[in-house]
Order: C-alpha cells, then sequence, then structure tokens
C-alpha cells in the first residue's frame, strides 16, 4: 500500500503540473473523449476526487458515505464545472486534490477494510481499491488532456496493472489473441483476430481510445465498444 499511495502522489503532482500548463484557449479546447472539452477532464478530475475525500472522510468517521449522490447529478455537476471560468476549473481541480490527499493521510488503517457505494444503492466497491481508482483516474484522464503526455509516459508498472485490468474487464466482449512483446493473452476463447502491439499501444486501444495506433491484426482490426 505504501508504494501504491507513493506513485498516485507521484502521478497526482506530474497531472496537476500538466494542467497548470494549460492556457485559457486550450481548457476550452477539444480533449481526446468525444464531447468533452480538456474542462470537462479536469472538471470530472476534480469532481472524482472530491468524491472519494468524501468517502474516506466518511469511512474515518465510521460511516459510510457514497461517492456521488447519483449519475445525472455526476453529470451534471461536470457540465456545470467545465462552463466555469479557466481560473475557477483550476481552483477547483487543486483544492479537491489537496483535500483527497488530506482524507488519505488521515484515514485510520483499520478503515481500510470498509466499502462504499459509488451511488446509493449502486455499485459497493472496498475502500481499499481508491487508490489505484484514482490512479486509473489521473493517469488515464491526463493523457486524454492530449497536451504533451500520453500513454507513452505511463510508469511500466501501471501499464502492466491497466493492462491486465482492460483485458478482464474485456472478457465478455469479442474474441480475440493480443500478441504482446512477452506473449500471446486470449480474449474470450481466443478465437477471432490476432491484434500485436506493445503492451502499452494494446492497453491504450483497450480502454477504447485511439484507432488502433501502432496495432496491426490479422485478418482485421476489431471495433470495440465503450470500456466500463
Amino acid at each position: 500500500m505504501t508504494n501504491e499511495l507513493a506513485d498516485l502522489h507521484t502521478a497526482t503532482r506530474v497531472l496537476i503540473r500538466g494542467v497548470d500548463a494549460l492556457s485559457d484557449e486550450e481548457l476550452a479546447g477539444p480533449s481526446l473523449l468525444p464531447g468533452w472539452t480538456r474542462a470537462h477532464v479536469v472538471a470530472h478530475l476534480a469532481l472524482n476526487a472530491e468524491g472519494l475525500a468524501g468517502v474516506l472522510r466518511g469511512a474515518a468517521a465510521g460511516t459510510t458515505t457514497p461517492m456521488y449522490a447519483s449519475q445525472e447529478r455526476r453529470d451534471g455537476d461536470i457540465d456545470a464545472l467545465a462552463a466555469e471560468a479557466p481560473a475557477r476549473v483550476r481552483d477547483r481541480f487543486l483544492a479537491s486534490c489537496t483535500a483527497f490527499q488530506d482524507a488519505l493521510d488521515h484515514l485510520p488503517a483499520e478503515a481500510w477494510s470498509a466499502s462504499f457505494e459509488r451511488t446509493p444503492g449502486g455499485q459497493v466497491l472496498p475502500l481499499v481499491e481508491v487508490p489505484a481508482m484514482r490512479r486509473r483516474e489521473v493517469e488515464i484522464h491526463h493523457a486524454d488532456l492530449d497536451h504533451g503526455y500520453g500513454p507513452a509516459a505511463w510508469p511500466e508498472e501501471f501499464v502492466d496493472t491497466v493492462f491486465n485490468r482492460v483485458v478482464h474487464d474485456r472478457e465478455g466482449g469479442d474474441s480475440m489473441t493480443l500478441r504482446t512483446p512477452d506473449g500471446d493473452v486470449p480474449l474470450g476463447d481466443g478465437t477471432g483476430p490476432v491484434v500485436t502491439g506493445s503492451r502499452v499501444d494494446l492497453t491504450w486501444w483497450l480502454l477504447g481510445r485511439g484507432r488502433g495506433e501502432g496495432l496491426t491484426a490479422d485478418p482485421a482490426l476489431p471495433t470495440l465498444g465503450a470500456w466500463r
């Protein structure tokens, strides 16, 4: 857990510098996510940190706090914050990162055994998954900003972790074989196309990003749905 928290802290500092480097015009420009500007991505990262901070503060107090009031409220809050002045978006984002780190720092060790709901009555998640959840948000959405930080900058240990996670998440989809430098990885029953590439390029594609840059496929690259 100590290394996981340290890696998250480092990734967050890199993200903060990346957001600070965006001009007002760049913040309003398109991200790699359809329909979202960079301000939407930063707003999402801010609200995600606020939601997880609330979860951690609740656990520290011995109560269960949902991450979001509802999916609709979460979506609306992202749109509302993204429409604010750029300085307001940046300030809210920075404050959220500080709040999340403070909540992590003050969480008693025994509280890590708790669980929480993403929304009231919704998916229940172990609290111990929070650092990994936030790390995925930080690393993947930093790349989604499309501003000098991409998947090639991800640490190798993060690529390995996310590759394994997204392969697991895609098990119910199309069958294929992922041919990596470390060996073949079957998806489904392993029949169907053979998709060849580096683990980072495969991970980016499996996350629903890009058009399969850096990959080759025989007979053709499958069309994936969104990552859940």
